[in-house]
């Protein structure tokens, strides 16, 4: 039986009340970790610059917006992004089997934090067909509780997201954890036979070097 106006109008202001409060809530949240994360990234860099005494090689921070910024050293450059839209996860997934998130819906709604790595020169030289990796994701919810998929020593880093409450040692893990990984990688040229032909578009985008790949990259989705 179809709904009249009065129901409809209900169901939205019910939907409403609980959907919108509680992403506008958990983007705030986000927002606010973020935040804290910049200061963190360019703490740790400080410190890791100041203790190189090689001066060819350059550690840098740099704040791109409001909703990224980049850590750039030893030719690879890090992007950390948040994402503007709250969302949750397939019901399928792992989390919606923690008693945490099942005994309150409002919980399996996250913001999220992206890290992915590039190659510096990639960007500088606009070479447009070199590959960027998706390094990690923190995931955070109305409560500040913090859930973290990523690759290597990234993947499954506090997996019960009922005891993961944000720290300060928490988020220089998230950062270093994400420098080294990027440096444990190495770049690996493409095949002969790939780079035998080129077209003119192709030395216009990206250079006579053609798209230079990491070796190893395997992100593991929980």
């Amino acid at each position: 039986m179809e709904h009249n106006h009065e129901e409809r109008i209900n169901q939205i202001v019910k939907l409403l009340s609980f959907k919108a409060s509680t992403k506008q809530a958990v983007y705030r949240n986000t927002l606010a970790l973020f935040k804290r994360l910049k200061k963190v990234a360019a703490s740790i860099v400080k410190e890791i610059d100041n203790r190189i005494e090689d001066e060819d090689v350059e550690v840098s921070y740099i704040n791109v917006s409001e909703f990224e910024f980049q850590i750039k050293f030893s030719g690879d450059l890090l992007v950390f992004s948040m994402h503007s839209n709250v969302m949750t996860f397939p019901k399928e997934h792992i989390l919606h089997k923690s008693p945490y998130i099942q005994e309150d819906s409002r919980r399996e709604f996250f913001g999220s934090i992206v890290v992915y790595n590039f190659l510096a020169d990639s960007l500088k030289y606009k070479r447009l067909h070199d590959p960027g990796y998706l390094l990690a994701r923190m995931f955070l919810n109305i409560d500040n509780h913090f859930y973290i998929e990523g690759v290597r020593q990234l993947n499954f880093l506090h997996p019960d997201i009922a005891q993961n409450k944000l720290k300060h040692e928490i988020l220089c893990q998230f950062i270093e954890s994400s420098m080294i990984v990027s440096m444990e990688i190495d770049s690996e040229m493409p095949n002969f036979e790939q780079e035998r032909v080129i077209s003119v578009g192709q030395k216009l985008s990206r250079g006579m070097l053609g798209g230079i790949q990491k070796v190893g990259f395997k992100m593991s989705a929980s």
